[in-house]
């Protein structure tokens, strides 16, 4: 692998020259364990962020800020509650003042991509309805995640930016937001994002022989895809998390997001 910057990925790598698993790769329990530590301990956080976040805006929608949060998460805005504020403001009545606050908070890709990801948001929220409140179980949530997911899935209508990321992002916060509801998802419904780094943490233990299966598709978030691709992607995620009983798939998706991210500061996460 890539020099490692970050402890999950030092340990993984040395439990790749050890050896002792399948055809010589690693360990399969001591690699689930590991993911498992790393995917806990970075939803920890993220349980919290999302606490204070809601809690911080009680009379915004809450799908708002969970698309709002989707952006900071995919690193294209910082986090911080003023820029979720903002790109509420905008997804709720879209306006120049909220718009150009909200594209302040770019990151390493610049401001284009949080247009992009508001424009594109923008016009899913007016073609889709989604419940006024998040739903309170999995089907639920599956249900509307499907609906959302209905015109991103037709090249035609497909919003520009709203890949497989920002089409699924929303919705795994939305988890987040509900600790015992996302400690309770062992199957991928709704469906988790499979981009970026976590598809190249696929491809990693894929390589190692843990996964049967390679990932599909492509690391970039903000391209088009394919419907199989984003199940079959989701369908590993599945794979990993029946093979022990004391996880979830966010715990899985963040574990293996810890694997695959080029990110600096992740060695502090």
């Amino acid at each position: 692998m890539a020099q490692p910057v970050n402890d999950t990925q030092r340990k993984f790598e040395q439990l790749c020259k050890d050896g002792g698993g399948a055809s010589g790769g690693p360990p399969l329990g001591k690699v689930l364990e590991l993911l498992k530590f790393s995917g806990q301990k970075l939803n920890v956080s993220a349980y919290q962020t999302l606490a204070e976040q809601m809690e911080a805006l009680p009379d915004a929608n809450p799908w708002h800020v969970c698309f709002a949060m989707g952006l900071s998460w995919g690193h294209l805005a910082k986090t911080d509650t003023e820029f979720t504020r903002r790109v509420c403001a905008v997804l709720s009545d879209w306006n120049d003042d909220d718009l150009n606050a909200a594209r302040s908070f770019f990151m390493e890709r610049g401001p284009d991509p949080i247009r992009d990801s508001l424009v594109g948001g923008y016009s899913l929220f007016q073609k889709v309805t989604l419940p006024p409140t998040l739903p309170s179980t999995l089907d639920q949530l599956d249900t509307a995640q499907q609906r959302w997911l209905s015109p991103v899935l037709q090249p035609k209508s497909r919003p520009k930016y709203i890949g497989s990321w920002n089409s699924t992002a929303m919705f795994m916060v939305a988890l987040f937001a509900q600790p015992a509801l996302a400690k309770t998802q062992k199957t991928h419904r709704p469906l988790l994002p499979p981009g970026g780094p976590v598809f190249a943490g696929l491809k990693m233990l894929h390589a190692a022989k843990i996964l049967k299966k390679a990932p599909d598709g492509g690391p970039l978030d903000d391209q088009a895809f394919e419907p199989g691709s984003l199940y079959l992607n989701n369908s590993l995620f599945s794979e990993l998390v029946a093979s022990r009983d004391d996880w979830c798939l966010l715990d899985v998706h963040s574990g293996i997001y810890m694997l695959g991210t080029r990110h600096l500061g992740s060695d502090n996460w």
